[in-house]
């Protein structure tokens, strides 16, 4: 039976066992140090984010930064899952990527509804501040059919996304678009991923703590606070769509 696991790809048992697997020598990874590299990397993303907005105000247009956040991000985050020992440099150079991405993107919905992104930031924070409190004093434990179930809700909705995503790119046409509108189904299944996200913020802290126990090599520190930021940028992302959908009603 698995130690732990998680649906986040980033960070996985097997992430951690290849880590400690003799390779690599010298100190080894610590929640502190992890919580440290966490708030470095959101230092990073918080002023790249505050740049895209203020380039968006300034009259730049929003799908440069958007494009180069989403696919430099994502090539920097498929490099990390295969070169761990990589991600002390290229943990803080995502943050800068997504940081575009996303105050491009929140400057333009703030353009159409006022306030938003602002709501969602500090729903975000308080949301993740109540998950690690939960997982804190564990009221709700993590436990392998816990992890299990998780798992799985959340590889369905990854993979009814792509789907989603494939027919309104290649065949013109939505599917199950119910889940996209303000209708009453469309916030039900907004609010269900929300949860579904926040939920993931529990395996998150589990494997990371697990990581220290084990004793993973340093570089782990960066790369757990990389694997943690996807999830919240995940929560952050959910909770503004759920915010749109409210706002259109």
């Amino acid at each position: 039976m698995a130690i732990f696991d998680s649906s986040n790809p980033t960070l996985k048992e097997k992430t951690f066992e290849r880590s400690i697997s003799g390779e690599y020598a010298g100190d080894s990874m610590t929640l502190n140090g992890t919580l440290n590299k966490f708030g470095v990397l959101m230092a990073l993303m918080a002023a790249s984010t505050f740049f895209a907005w203020d380039q968006f105000q300034k009259g730049s247009d929003p799908s440069t930064f958007m494009m180069v956040g989403v696919f430099g991000g994502l090539i920097m985050a498929l490099i990390m899952m295969f070169k761990m020992s990589w991600s002390p440099v290229l943990a803080p150079g995502y943050a800068v990527l997504e940081g575009l991405f996303l105050g491009a993107f929140s400057a333009y919905l703030n353009d159409r509804y006022p306030g938003l992104p602002m709501q969602a930031v500090f729903l975000t924070l308080l949301v993740a501040g109540l998950m690690f409190l939960i997982y804190r004093f564990r009221i709700i434990p993590v436990t392998q059919r816990f992890r299990q179930i998780i798992v799985v809700a959340t590889m369905a909705v990854a993979i009814f996304y792509l789907v989603q995503w494939i027919g309104a790119q290649f065949f013109g046409s939505t599917i199950a678009g119910g889940t996209m509108d303000s209708s009453a189904f469309g916030i039900g299944f907004s609010v269900f991923v929300v949860v579904l996200a926040s939920l993931n913020l529990l395996l998150n802290f589990d494997m990371i703590e697990k990581g220290a126990e084990m004793q993973a090599p340093k570089f782990m520190e960066w790369y757990s606070a990389f694997g943690l930021l996807v999830t919240l940028v995940w929560l952050y992302l959910e909770i503004l769509r759920l915010l749109t959908k409210l706002q259109r009603r």
